[in-house]
């Protein structure tokens, strides 16, 4: 497993001849011959680039995301979306595509000024994108959310959304607004959602999750009341399951599966498993 570690300033435009890249074309990642990872030298051959971001460090070493500006077709070269990835890399690997994925975008959407119109560029002391015109910086993102396992004593209360997979139950999330703090949120949302009450709330931890750019605040919830509804448009089926009978969830790794396999851990007295990274 490679060791990733993250820095907030960009410390060069060029890809170094001792580190790694990235491939990335739209929203799939390239990899050849099993590996995500490239030496500058191979990278090369993998697509002309349209722009480069430097992500932070790998073994020791930095780690550049290259864009390019097709997909190639090559032996041995695939290319994959993050999503398709998620459980077949190793924890390590997917922070750093989610850290690639999520510059990758700010990069994308922030080509010209919000303020006057005119072109961005990368500044080299901090990651930001500053107005050559005006000199507005803008600095990428995170969008703050709740992420709930509401439980009611053996059972815990699991949904599915229309674009999950046939079978496939997760815990319950939703966007922080303005003005609200996470408890409130997390109320007005599990209501929202299936009509319940909840109270007794508890943080357990937080993932960032590159999807595009949140920031999962993980909490657990007792139920306090109410009848599932689920809300038209957003929830397909909610049900309460009793852990011994769970449907398809989460898989490892993410902060969902890890709000439920704490709550197993605490129902069976054993220690709950560490917060993903």
């Amino acid at each position: 497993m490679q060791k990733f570690t993250r820095f907030t300033a960009s410390i060069s435009t060029e890809t170094r001849g001792d580190g790694w890249v990235l491939i990335r074309h739209e929203q799939s990642f390239a990899m050849y011959q099993g590996n995500l990872l490239h030496d500058p030298d191979m990278a090369r051959y993998l697509g002309d680039a349209e722009y480069q971001l430097t992500l932070g460090l790998v073994d020791d070493k930095p780690c550049q995301l290259v864009r390019v500006k097709e997909q190639i077709d090559l032996p041995g070269l695939s290319w994959h979306g993050l999503r398709g990835l998620l459980g077949h890399v190793d924890d390590s690997t997917f922070r750093l595509l989610g850290v690639a994925q999520q510059l990758d975008i700010w990069h994308d959407t922030h080509r010209f000024c919000g303020r006057c119109g005119q072109p961005t560029q990368v500044r080299l002391d901090e990651r930001a994108m500053e107005c050559s015109a005006c000199g507005n910086r803008q600095y990428p993102k995170l969008s703050p959310c709740i992420i709930v396992l509401v439980t009611r004593g053996d059972e815990v209360l699991l949904a599915r959304s229309a674009n999950f997979r046939s079978g496939f139950f997760s815990t319950l999330a939703g966007f922080i607004e303005p003005g609200e703090s996470a408890e409130e949120a997390l109320r007005r949302e599990v209501m929202e959602e299936v009509g319940v009450e909840v109270d007794q709330l508890e943080y357990l931890g937080s993932q960032n999750w590159p999807f595009p750019n949140s920031l999962m605040l993980g909490f657990h919830a007792r139920y306090a009341g109410g009848e599932i509804v689920p809300q038209p448009g957003e929830i397909e089926e909610a049900h309460w399951w009793h852990v011994d009978q769970l449907p398809s969830i989460p898989p490892h790794g993410t902060i969902s599966r890890w709000l439920i396999d704490c709550y197993l851990a605490r129902l069976a007295g054993q220690p709950e498993p560490p917060v993903p990274a």
